[in-house]
């Protein structure tokens, strides 16, 4: 008996043309790159502008920073037995996970005394020369890169400066009893934390997080990825590995002071895309102007085209840059130029 057909929808199949068409939708949408969802910008979009603020407000927001970092000096007498307690926790903490190299850099560089000088010099000057000049050369010679930039070391220092006032923690160089040498003291470097005017103007109990990692790490970090020479680059990478070695072999910081310094600076770096939506040090839009001198570096050269030469003799005829198969123009016919 011939099979009876069916009336009336079928049970849950499509059509055949159905589901060619699904199938087709699905091939497409594959193909297609899936957005990633971002938040939001925390900032309205006319405060996400990529252009150079007024110097003056610059300067407000380090006489600021400056203030703010001069107020954590009034906690220091009353922080000198917790800071010192915690030292000797920290040292114990690092002692257990075998993580102390301060003790054996201590004392090894301290016996070459050119070295252990310099190191102290290094670690006195070059702390506040360097970052401010990367911060002028970023406001004058990449200005669409300083506002990110700037928000990510203001935002990363002042959370430095939240740890100094509720987390105050004494340099090893204070722990004589568990070997450390105090090498600013012992070779009578210019600048030593017992002088009066150093003292007066500086939070020795301020180890944690090191204030010198965020900064030579953010010196590195913005030369690494906007310096136009490779040398320039080379050295911006290399100067914060030389600040570790050297704040380790002074004894003024801890191991566990530099980790804290990266991770403090990796905050200020996300604090700064959560306002922003988009990396510090993201190439610019097309749309952005940054002046004539400014943004040829990161701009790609388009290639010369590049024409080839003519044979002697048939670049100086009328018929010279004529396309095969076109016909000569009236001056050609008659021998007379029109």
């Amino acid at each position: 008996m011939p099979r009876r057909q069916r009336s009336g929808p079928t049970s849950g199949r499509l059509p055949m043309t159905q589901k060619t068409a699904a199938t087709a939708d699905d091939a497409a949408r594959a193909g297609e790159p899936r957005r990633r969802l971002r938040p939001r910008p925390l900032l309205p979009e006319r405060m996400r502008t990529r252009t150079r603020p007024r110097l003056a407000l610059e300067l407000g927001f380090t006489v600021a920073l400056y203030l703010a970092y001069s107020r954590t000096r009034r906690y220091v007498p009353r922080h000198e037995t917790a800071a010192m307690h915690r030292a000797r926790e920290v040292l114990h903490f690092e002692r257990i996970v075998h993580l102390n190299p301060e003790l054996v850099l201590n004392h090894a560089v301290n016996r070459v005394d050119w070295l252990i000088v310099g190191m102290n010099y290094y670690y006195a000057t070059l702390h506040f020369v360097v970052t401010p000049t990367v911060l002028i050369w970023l406001y004058a010679c990449r200005p669409a890169y300083y506002r990110a930039g700037r928000t990510a070391l203001y935002s990363a220092t002042l959370l430095a400066l939240i740890g100094f006032t509720f987390f105050a923690l004494a340099p090893p160089r204070f722990l004589k009893s568990q070997g450390f040498v105090d090498t600013v003291v012992t070779h009578h470097t210019w600048g030593s934390w017992d002088s009066g005017h150093v003292s007066a103007v500086s939070n020795q109990y301020a180890a944690m997080p090191s204030v010198h990692i965020v900064w030579s790490a953010w010196c590195g970090l913005t030369l690494a990825y906007l310096a136009r020479r490779t040398w320039v680059r080379v050295l911006g990478a290399c100067y914060p590995l030389a600040t570790f070695v050297v704040i380790l072999s002074t004894a003024n910081h801890f191991l566990a002071d530099a980790v804290a310094g990266a991770a403090t600076l990796t905050i200020g770096f996300l604090f700064q895309r959560a306002l922003s939506g988009r990396p510090a040090y993201a190439l610019p839009d097309a749309e952005v102007r940054y002046g004539p001198q400014s943004a040829r570096w990161w701009r790609r050269r388009e290639p010369k085209e590049q024409t080839a030469p003519v044979p002697e003799g048939e670049g100086t005829g009328p018929a010279a840059g004529r396309t095969p198969g076109e016909s000569p123009g009236p001056g050609e016919l008659t021998g007379k130029s029109t």
